[in-house]
Parts: structure tokens; sequence; C-alpha cells
């Protein structure tokens, strides 16, 4: 009996299928280098006209954010079809980058290329614009896919983006769908969310037929964000399945009620824990000023093997900023170099910011100059933090380098340059970038550059002009222009005119105790003790009805928070003698500079 040998493929058959099974691996490559590589064979193989070839190629540059790279593959194609532009639409919109999205959209209209099923999902995603939305939604009309689901699903995620407008016609359509699957319920619920309108959410979670864990997770988001978070935990105990969402959200959750220890106990009951639920914690702690708890869980994450990505990174950071904690940002900014993170303009930004406000000047600048590209955020971010050190000459330099190498200057970048003339005693300066704002640069003055420019006017003792552009400005004067003013009058002991701005101010912000005690050393300065006596009674009686303010310092690792007559730290005599030694070191100083004077 013979035997028959088993039938094989013809080798080429073979070594395609092995080339496509490789080239549909690519996306896997991080490194931007490999990939040319791969193109540089490619090419020599003739290989980058095949369209299967070319989209894998597509995505994995895209992936890489080398967008140059995978246009340039794109424009190769001989006859591109609609999966090649809903690869390269795609890739447009994973870059963030809309308009080239659109654009790719128009020419595969003006080469007669017919879009699918795919292509709207696609495109839709890079909107958020009512109008382009709803003449999105015209064009599906137009091209007979009104009754697919997944188009339709798609619009009604996008027309949720769009504001109370937006979430009308999201509701309009959904109302109007034959056919409806969780996907529709869970788009319409995190629209809802989004706009605010929970008890309609809850109303349509509740009659859905089935529920995944997508739509526990919505409603759940919901109530986290709007302050719910006794009914958010009962949720949670219901959900039949969680996922790490579920989780992040209850533990970001109860830190931004303030309860970091059930916010630590969710965390620590957690199966898996992702990036995400590192980083709430960590910069939970971070804001609370815990460094140590802080520390020691940024050391576990890492021991845990994980690395933070762009988004930990820029998150702690930030709460770094905003609680002092230069240790941990510093701590931080050694892993990024140790572990060789690409130094992104947004992780850069960061850093410059999160040494600004700590207060670490230098390690700022060093930063930025060392930056391989700015944007408007990296330039006002270290203009605003020269002023803010009192290097307002230097503000003004680094304000003049950034508009000389092309940038423009915007509503941030003014409020920074402002305040930098503000606290450097450059009033002329300060007036000039005034007016030049919506001069040279279209931007509107708001509210926060008037206040700018009153303080500026004020500490430079042009008291009638700082009350002149008070009172015409735009808007109606809010508590820290009075106060501005009234710091003004304390200044140049205008008592008259600090009792009417005080009069202002009362209305506006009625527990503000340091206003009053602005008006009090104007009292003292002109030997009115009499009134001096009634502002201190009335500061006295607000005091009662507010918690002291705080004050913080970080030393030698350790966090150390203050209040005002606080005596819970051991060593309190101490702290006290200290202070009353510094009080009166500085008003040795303040008397010398005033004889001087």
């Amino acid at each position: 009996m013979q035997v028959l040998a088993p039938i094989r493929s013809p080798r080429w058959v073979s070594t395609r299928r092995i080339f496509e099974q490789k080239i549909s691996d690519l996306h896997k490559c991080t490194d931007p280098s490999q990939l040319k590589q791969v193109l540089a064979v490619i090419y020599k193989s003739n290989l980058h006209t095949d369209i299967f070839i070319a989209t894998k190629l597509i995505s994995a540059f895209s992936l890489c954010r080398q967008m140059r790279s995978a246009v340039t593959i794109h424009n190769q194609i001989r006859q591109p079809d609609a999966q090649a532009y809903n690869v390269l639409i795609r890739a447009h919109v994973r870059n963030s980058q809309p308009s080239q999205a659109l654009a790719a959209f128009s020419q595969m209209q003006s080469y007669g290329v017919r879009p699918n099923v795919f292509t709207y999902p696609f495109l839709l995603k890079a909107f958020s614009g009512l109008e382009i939305v709803a003449a999105t939604h015209a064009h599906v009309e137009k091209f007979g896919f009104v009754e697919d689901i997944l188009v339709l699903n798609s619009l009604i995620e996008a027309y949720s983006k769009c504001g109370l407008m937006g979430v009308c016609a999201a509701k309009k359509l959904f109302s109007l769908m034959v056919q409806t699957d969780h996907v529709s319920y869970n788009c319409m619920i995190s629209g809802l969310v989004k706009a605010g309108q929970l008890t309609e959410a809850r109303e349509l979670f509740d009659e859905m037929p089935e529920r995944d864990t997508v739509s526990w997770n919505a409603i759940l988001d919901g109530y986290v964000k709007s302050g719910e978070i006794t009914v958010a935990f009962q949720l949670f105990q219901s959900m039949p399945l969680r996922d790490s969402v579920s989780w992040s959200t209850m533990v970001l959750g109860y830190r931004k009620a303030g309860n970091m220890e059930m916010a630590r106990n969710l965390f620590d009951e957690m199966p898996v824990k992702n990036m995400v639920a590192w980083t709430i914690i960590i910069s939970g702690y971070a804001e609370k000023g815990l460094l140590k708890e802080a520390m020691r869980l940024y050391n576990e994450m890492e021991e845990a093997g994980l690395k933070p990505d762009e988004g930990t990174i820029i998150s702690v950071l930030g709460a770094c900023a905003d609680s002092g904690m230069v240790g941990l940002g510093r701590r931080v900014h050694d892993s990024v170099k140790r572990n060789r993170f690409s130094f992104g303009i947004r992780v850069s930004n960061a850093l410059v910011n999160m040494y600004v406000k700590c207060g670490c000047l230098d390690e700022a600048l060093s930063i930025f100059h060392g930056m391989k590209e700015r944007n408007s955020v990296s330039w006002s971010t270290m203009i605003h933090g020269l002023g803010l050190h009192g290097y307002g000459e230097k503000a003004v330099q680094l304000f003049s380098r950034m508009t000389r190498e092309g940038f423009a200057p915007n509503k941030v970048t003014f409020l920074g340059i402002l305040s930098a003339c503000s606290h450097a005693g450059l009033v002329d300066e300060g007036i000039q970038y005034f007016y030049r704002m919506q001069r040279d640069y279209g931007v509107i003055p708001e509210i926060e550059h008037y206040g700018c420019m009153v303080d500026l006017l004020g500490r430079g003792g042009r008291l009638m002009e700082a009350f002149g552009l008070a009172h015409n400005m735009p808007f109606e004067p809010n508590d820290k222009i009075c106060g501005a003013l009234l710091a003004a009058c304390r200044k140049h002991y205008t008592v008259t005119r600090a009792e009417d701005e005080l009069k202002q101010l009362v209305q506006l912000d009625l527990k503000n105790t340091g206003n009053l005690s602005m008006l009090s050393d104007i009292y003292a300065a002109t030997g009115d003790w009499t009134s001096v006596a009634g502002a201190r009674l009335c500061m006295k009686n607000m005091s009662s009805e507010k918690p002291s303010g705080a004050s913080s310092i970080e030393l030698d690792d350790e966090y150390y928070e203050f209040t005002m007559m606080d005596r819970s730290h051991p060593k309190s005599d101490m702290i006290y003698q200290v202070i009353d030694q510094l009080g009166e070191h500085l008003r040795k100083i303040s008397y010398v500079r005033t004889a001087s004077c």
C-alpha cells in the first residue's frame, strides 16, 4: 500500500504567510529606529506599495508618533482603498491631529473612495464641535449608514462631547434608533453623566435590559464626580463584577472627598493594581503633604515592576507642585532619568512647573534651557517663575526671546509677565505689555490681567491710575482687585480710600481677615488707635468662625505643617523662640532700609 506524501503549500505561499505574520507584529515595536530599518528592507524588496504591508507600517509608525513617516507611506500606495484611509484617519486621531484626520477623509472623497462602516467611528473620535459632528451625521445619512448600529453608537458618543446641545442631539438620535445594544446605552449614559444629568443617566441605567462592567463604571463615575460618594460606594458593592476601572474610580472618589483612609483601604483591597490606581493614591498623599507615605508607595510601585508612564509622572509632579513637596518631585525626576524615560514636552513642562513652585529656580532653568522643543506652556511657566522669585528683568528678557523665536504669547503668558513686572516694580514696562496684549497679539485682557495691572500701579504708588483702571474696566471689581487697592492704600497710608475699598471688599469676601488686618495697619500708621481696636475686634470675631491658616515646610525629607499659635510640636518653645529672633532681625533690617531712604 502506497502512502501519499502530505500536501504542502508552494514555498512562496508559506514565505508570504510568515512575512505577513511578522508584519502584523510590527505594532509591538516601540523603537522608531528599528521600524525604519524594517522599512528600508521593505523598500529594497519593493513591497511598500502593497496595501496590507503599508497599512501595518502606518499603524506601527503612528504608535511611535512618527506621523510624517506614516503619511509618506500612505502617499506611496498606488490605489488606496477605504481600509488604507481608515488606518490613516485613525493614526491622525491617535496622535491628536483632528484637522489632518478630516483632510484625509476629504482626500478620500475627492479620489472617489467610498467610506465604509468603520470610517465614521474613527473619524468621529477626532471631533468635539457640534457643527462638524452634525455635518458628519448628514454625510452618514447621505451614504446610507443610518441603520448601522456601530455608526449610530459612534454618533451618540461624538454628540455627547459637544456640551448640552450635543447631548440633546444624542438623546434625540438614541430615541429614534430602531435597534439598540448595551454600547448604545453606555454611550448615552456616559454623555448624560458628562452633561451633569445624573438623574436621567440613572433612569437609563435602571431600564437597561443587560448591563456590563462599562455600564456600571459609567454610572459609578457620575456619582463620584457629583460628590455623592456614599451612593457610589453602594453601587460599587452591588456590582456583579468589578474591574480595575471600578476600583480606581472609587479610590479617586474617596481621595477627592478628603478621605485618604478609605481610599487607601480600597487601594489595598484591589486584586490587581494598575498604573492609574498607583497614580491616584500617590498623588493623593502628595496633595495632603504626607511625604513619607507618598515616597514609600512610589518606591513600592517601582519595586512591583511598574514603570511610571507620562500620565503618572505629570500627575504626581502636579501634586508635588501644589503641595511644595520637592523631595518627592526630585524622586520622580531621578526615576525618569534612571529609566531613560523620553523627556517629552509635557513631562519637561511638569518638571519646570514643579521646581518653580517649590522654589528651586536653578533646577527649573536647567530643565527649561535643556529642552529640545518648547511650547507656549514652557515659556509661560518659566516667565511666571522668574517673576515669582523676584527676577522681573530676566522675565522681561525671556519674554522678548520667546517672541523673537516665533512663539505667540497667550493670556497665561501675559499674566506671568504682568505679575513679574508688578513684583519687580517695572511699572512702565508692565503698562506697555498690558496695552500690547490686544493691539499686537489679539489677546483680550480678562479680569485677572486687570488685577495684575491694579496691583502693579498700586505697588508703584500710582493710586489714582489704579483706582481709575479698577472702576473703568469692563468687569465688576472682585475681591483680588479690591484687595490690591487696599494693599496700595496701606503702603501709602490713604485711610479714606482704604475705608471706601473695604466697604466693597466686605460685600465680596466676608471671611477675609487679611483685608481687615491691612486696614488696621493703616489706622496704626496714622495714630488712629480707636479704629485699630475696632478692626482688631472684627478680626477676632471673624477668626472664631473660620479655621486657622496653615503653612508648611519640607526639611530633610520630613514635611511639617504649622497653624497660628500651634504648640503641638514637641519643640514648639524652641520654634517660637527662633521665630521671635527672626522677627526682631527683620524689624532691624526694615528700620535700616527706611532710615536710608
